[in-house]
């Protein structure tokens, strides 16, 4: 029987759901250039909340960014929607896109809406391991009818101007903060590091996003509640990139910066940055066992690694 993309006539229109975070809509990207790799004549439209528009503009895999909102959904008129998110909202728009293909991972919630399911990415990939979620999410590709492939980076567009590409060019970003405390590494361990870096002549940078508090690194320079396009300016021209598991850190990865990521309650093997050089530190006793030691020990690991 021929797969999906197969029964797709060219150059039909294809609508991919993604909404929330921000690290998984970095990590949808590389499906996407797998998609677009395979099949160039489709017109793949990605369905983004406003705030996470800036992570697909100006990707060439991506021909439309649309809000998810119903009515502008089924004006793109897709032939194949695809739900890579699966919460309840992802759903209603799923059916009402009027796609007479509408694909998904098939243990999503109300997965009956589906007129075709989408396998655990184990049973495509073969392996029955924990994957990545960028292994997780090209699976469905594969499934689709792509051809198996290296899955390639993240995929970033960024325009290097501005007062965040100035400060990047001899900067190291630290992203101190996470979405919960099991995720979040001390702050004055990280103050720790920051004075190091200075004191070795490496200009620290903070990020912190609107409802972070970012009182106790005001000795120092912050980028705060910042654009997201402001923030991908600065990682993609930094030195390197410090900070808890989040969605930054994949930003970080997707520009090849490399990256030290402290990792609390999530699981580095599905959420380690993605094809960058990287060293993932972790403990059984939670984040807060991980020494200032320990994170300097892999900045200066790395160092010799680029030099």
């Amino acid at each position: 029987m021929p797969s999906l993309l197969e029964r797709l006539p060219s150059g039909s229109r294809i609508a991919v759901i993604r909404l929330r975070s921000l690290g998984d809509c970095v990590l949808t990207t590389p499906a996407l250039a797998l998609l677009k790799e395979y099949r160039p004549d489709l017109r793949v439209a990605m369905v983004a909340e406003d705030r996470f528009r800036a992570v697909f503009e100006g990707n060439p895999d991506i021909d439309a960014i649309l809000s998810p909102s119903i009515g502008e959904l089924m004006r793109w008129r897709a032939r194949l929607t695809v739900n890579l998110h699966g919460g309840t909202r992802s759903m209603v728009l799923t059916a009402a896109s009027g796609a007479g293909m509408r694909a998904g991972f098939g243990h999503h919630r109300y997965s009956f809406l589906y007129s075709a399911k989408i396998p655990r990415a184990q049973e495509i990939l073969g392996e029955e391991r924990p994957v990545h979620t960028a292994e997780h999410i090209a699976s469905a590709m594969f499934w689709m009818g792509v051809p198996r492939a290296t899955i390639p980076r993240a995929k970033l567009s960024v325009a290097m101007s501005g007062d965040a590409a100035r400060i990047s060019a001899c900067a190291t970003v630290l992203h101190p903060f996470a979405s919960e405390p099991g995720k979040t590494w001390p702050a004055e361990r990280f103050i720790e590091v920051a004075k190091y870096l200075k004191a070795n002549g490496v200009e620290p940078v903070f990020i912190a996003g609107p409802g972070d508090d970012a009182t106790a690194f005001q000795s120092f320079q912050v980028l705060r509640a910042a654009p997201l396009e402001d923030v991908k300016s600065l990682i993609a021209g930094a030195q390197m990139f410090i900070g808890n598991d989040s969605g930054p850190a994949h930003i970080a990865a997707a520009f090849g910066v490399p990256v030290v990521a402290i990792f609390g309650a999530s699981n580095p093997v599905t959420w380690a940055p993605w094809r960058t050089e990287a060293r993932v530190l972790t403990s059984p006793q939670g984040i807060g066992a991980i020494e200032t030691a320990e994170v300097i020990a892999a900045i200066d690991s790395l160092k010799k690694v680029r030099a």
